[in-house]
């Protein structure tokens, strides 16, 4: 009798577990049928899933429930969407889901990326504020970067004269590679030459690949020991490359100030005065972290974005020729382009927003987790569901754009829609309090240096310019830009 009373009672309990899954489940949006044990993985292992998502939220709508192993993953895929999460629920959505290859990086509960918006991350972002992306610091440092573009049109000039062929995504990662050091360590990190270039971008690219790539572990917990794709390994490697790159400067700069030598008043000297003084608050292996981020972050998406914007350019000439007119206009006596004026050019503007809506810097925005249960839109959202955007889809809702994948520059003369998050039909560099705190400077550096590659040169392209992309934690160009310069005759 006591066993027929055990067995009555487990199948009961079991059946509640079940009727309260099921419930659970009801209540989240609908999604795809999904496979025992691995869910929804399958759906996404091709080469472009920011697109798998965007057609299957076409069917199943624009909040949607995937579950990538024991993961139960909300996509948002329209501009609605987007803004229930970024916006009406942020606070409760602002959380980060830490990918494995990221807790091998050093202090990775320091990375203001993934971290939870808790004081350490307020602390990262006022520093940033206060010494780098406010409007009177960008002002203020903007010498450096004309100075830094310089540089690197010389290197193009000469390149021209020997009809030597440059990488313009290279060009994009050593200028804004220099115009960060020389902000932060007051001297350039590396030449123009291509070896030179590629010691740096490979630790870049090689730390964003491990942080983007599709691990299992990250979907099955269980398997965290065992590391089966071996990416934590090769992410480590890429971290310890790239704090190398930011120790170095960082120790000969301590080791100056504690010899009592001259100061050089850039921003890494303001951060160590800060730390100086709130030291508890802000340490010196969180202003590591905090450069480390700054370098990957500001590098690898001004490359990309370049790249893109130029190609864009190169196969629409007359909208390159509209660009150069517009710029002639800004021009000084001696051939040099101010910054402060870039930002004032609405057609060169409208490219780069019309690039960045059609190849956003990350097609699928860095995912969110909630920190308790949630209604978002008509659903219920259990605590430590992960939430996707998906960016690349919200930037093509054909309810806000007309014709959304043509290249249309002109759309944006017509509206005030732009990307500092206010308008989500239109959010690259995200919304919310986790939208990219450095977006203020991105803007300045793209706009100076499409200025100047247009204005100064033109282009031959080696090869047919390709347009195809490839995902990851950004959304690269399949194939490099690669074009030999001529120097425009004025």
């Amino acid at each position: 009798m006591e066993l027929l009373y055990f067995f009555l009672s487990s199948f009961f309990f079991l059946f509640l577990l079940h009727v309260s899954d099921v419930h659970r489940k009801r209540r989240l949006p609908p999604g795809p049928l999904r496979l025992p044990i691995i869910g929804n993985i399958h759906q996404l292992l091709g080469p472009k899933p920011h697109k798998t998502l965007a057609t299957l939220a076409k069917k199943h709508g624009p909040l949607m429930t995937i579950q990538l192993g024991s993961i139960t993953t909300v996509v948002a895929s329209t501009p609605d969407a987007a803004r229930e999460i970024l916006l009406r629920k942020d606070e409760v959505c602002s959380s980060r889901p830490v990918p494995d290859a990221v807790t091998a990086l050093k202090n990775h509960d320091m990375a203001m990326l993934w971290i939870p918006p808790n004081v350490t991350w307020q602390t990262h972002r006022k520093v940033l504020r206060m010494y780098l992306t406010s409007q009177h610091n960008l002002d203020t440092l903007k010498n450096v970067r004309e100075t830094v573009v310089e540089e690197m049109l010389d290197y193009i000039r000469v390149c021209a004269r020997k009809k030597t062929a440059v990488d313009i995504g290279m060009m994009g990662f050593a200028f804004s590679l220099n115009q960060l050091a020389k902000t932060f360590f007051s001297q350039n990190m590396t030449s123009y030459e291509p070896e030179d270039i590629r010691r740096f971008q490979e630790v870049v690219e090689a730390a964003m690949e491990m942080m983007g790539k599709l691990n299992i572990v990250d979907m099955f917990p269980v398997l965290k020991p065992f590391d089966p794709q071996n990416i934590r390994r090769r992410a480590k490697e890429a971290f310890v490359s790239l704090e190398e790159m930011v120790e170095a400067p960082l120790n000969e700069r301590v080791k100056h100030r504690d010899s009592n030598l001259p100061r050089f008043d850039d921003v890494l000297d303001s951060m160590l005065d800060y730390s100086e003084e709130n030291e508890d608050e802000f340490s010196l292996k969180q202003i590591k972290m905090l450069l480390m981020e700054v370098l990957v972050a500001g590098t690898d998406t001004i490359a990309s974005s370049t790249t893109w914007i130029m190609s864009e350019l190169l196969l629409n000439p007359h909208m390159l020729l509209k660009v150069r007119e517009e710029v002639s206009h800004i021009v000084g006596e001696d051939g040099t382009i101010e910054e402060a004026k870039t930002l004032e050019l609405p057609y060169l503007h409208a490219v780069i927003k019309e690039t960045l809506r059609l190849h956003a810097g990350s097609p699928l925005l860095a995912p969110h987790i909630t920190q308790t249960e949630v209604q978002i839109g008509n659903y219920v959202v259990p605590k430590n569901t992960r939430l996707l955007v998906n960016a690349w889809a919200v930037a093509r809702d054909e309810r806000y754009w007309e014709n959304p994948s043509v290249f249309m520059p002109e759309r944006f003369l017509k509206n005030k829609v732009d990307f500092k998050g206010q308008h989500f039909e239109f959010i690259p560099f995200g919304s919310g309090r986790r939208k990219c705190p450095g977006m203020p400077l991105a803007e300045r550096m793209l706009s100076l240096i499409v200025a100047s590659f247009v204005y100064h040169f033109d282009w031959d392209a080696n090869e047919e310019v390709n347009m195809d992309d490839k995902f990851g934690l950004a959304l690269l160009k399949a194939t490099p830009l690669v074009v030999t310069p001529q120097v425009v005759t004025k």
